[in-house]
């Protein structure tokens, strides 16, 4: 398996940056961290080994995001307009730098093909994933966001002031009138997923209310609530990757064929 290892100076942030590419073609999956995780993370955890099969016979192609939610969401005592514009600054780095570099490395892997990635995550990687196709829908493919919570209340309180309320889904999608934008997020596709065993009963309450919220906007979305004993945790989401990447990338061959 191909493995790249990149290091930057992001203009965006004024801090370096690092990523972690595996697979040398295929559709692109760009896949975010869990809360305050690392570039690192989903190789540590076992996930690039579970998906080896996908990404060894050229099917997928994965990029693994640094986050930097110590400086935004999970700074505790920091100024919320400070941490918010922080995070909108980490928005602009993956749309601005990231994104072009791995959309160009996707383009000369697959034989100058231009393939949208997928974004994913887990937990907070899902939030990420999700706010950013719902923000930037002309730039994604879909999601696959894994027992995500869908608003900022959790980690910036009540407010939804300034740049806040314009990352919190379930605030800012049921206002939504926009039909192009409307008509951009009718054409991905998106699959939200959560267990319904332990640790997940927050994922379970704004699953089902995004669920709602797309429905009523007539967005399209495989919405999977998964069983009893499905925790919040790496084995289970493990299980849910290979699920539906599977399927994904069968659609992705039926429309090919078609």
């Amino acid at each position: 398996m191909l493995i790249d290892y990149r290091k930057s100076f992001s203009r965006e942030l004024g801090r370096d940056m690092e990523w972690k590419r595996y697979g040398d073609a295929g559709r692109p999956v760009v896949m975010f961290p869990t809360s305050q995780g690392r570039f690192y993370q989903y190789e540590d955890t076992g996930t690039i080994a579970v998906l080896s099969d996908f990404i060894e016979s050229g099917r997928i192609q994965i990029w693994t995001l640094d986050s930097v939610d110590g400086e935004t969401f999970f700074n505790r005592h920091g100024d919320l307009t400070n941490r918010i514009e922080r995070h909108e600054a980490y928005f602009r780095y993956v749309r601005n730098e990231a994104l072009p570099e791995i959309a160009e490395m996707a383009r000369l892997a697959n034989g100058n093909r231009e393939l949208k990635p997928i974004f994913s995550g887990c937990s907070m990687g899902a939030f990420h994933a999700a706010n950013f196709a719902f923000r930037f829908p002309e730039l994604v493919s879909g999601v696959i966001a894994l027992s995500g919570v869908y608003s900022t209340q959790d980690f910036l309180g009540p407010s939804l002031e300034g740049s806040i309320y314009f990352n919190s889904p379930l605030d800012y999608l049921p206002q939504l009138a926009d039909e192009q934008v409307l008509e951009r997020l009718r054409s991905l596709r998106l699959i939200f997923c959560t267990g319904q065993g332990a640790w997940e009963e927050h994922m379970i309450v704004d699953t089902r209310r995004l669920e709602g919220i797309l429905r009523a906007k007539q967005i399209p979305a495989w919405v999977d609530y998964w069983g009893d004993d499905v925790s919040h945790d790496w084995p289970w989401w493990h299980r849910q990757y290979v699920y539906f990447i599977d399927h994904w990338l069968a659609d992705d061959e039926k429309q090919r064929a078609a």
